[in-house]
């Protein structure tokens, strides 16, 4: 059974995932921002991250550039629901900084678990 570990602040959105990933037979590991997610992941590493763009204490592009130097065959999938307060797209930077794939905000839980599974299938 492969392990995922969501990094996201918003909690509704956190559990929806683990919800959706559990029931897609994933063991799910979670944490509020990149600070707490990075910290978990170094204490009880996973198969996969998926980390949100904009949160607390460590952003997901942060997030992203800290654990691919640390672990550059890690794999990440980044999501959004775009800038707060603005129109720009961060999605495509994450992918510049390492993110297999990106998602934008909202996704169906099909589009989720084909890119989970796409992302764990591919080759490091």
């Amino acid at each position: 059974m492969s392990k995922i570990l969501i990094i996201e602040d918003d909690d509704q959105i956190r559990k929806m995932l683990r919800q959706m990933l559990e029931r897609g037979g994933y063991e799910v590991f979670d944490a509020p921002n990149g600070k707490d997610g990075n910290r978990a992941f170094r204490k009880n590493p996973v198969d996969l991250i998926i980390t949100d763009i904009f949160m607390p204490e460590m952003d997901g592009l942060e997030t992203i550039i800290e654990l691919r130097r640390d672990f550059p065959q890690l794999k990440i999938i980044a999501i959004s629901g775009g800038a707060r307060g603005g129109s720009f797209d961060f999605l495509p930077i994450a992918e510049s900084f390492g993110a297999a794939k990106i998602l934008k905000k909202p996704f169906t839980r099909e589009e989720i678990l084909n890119a989970v599974k796409e992302v764990l299938e591919a080759k490091a």
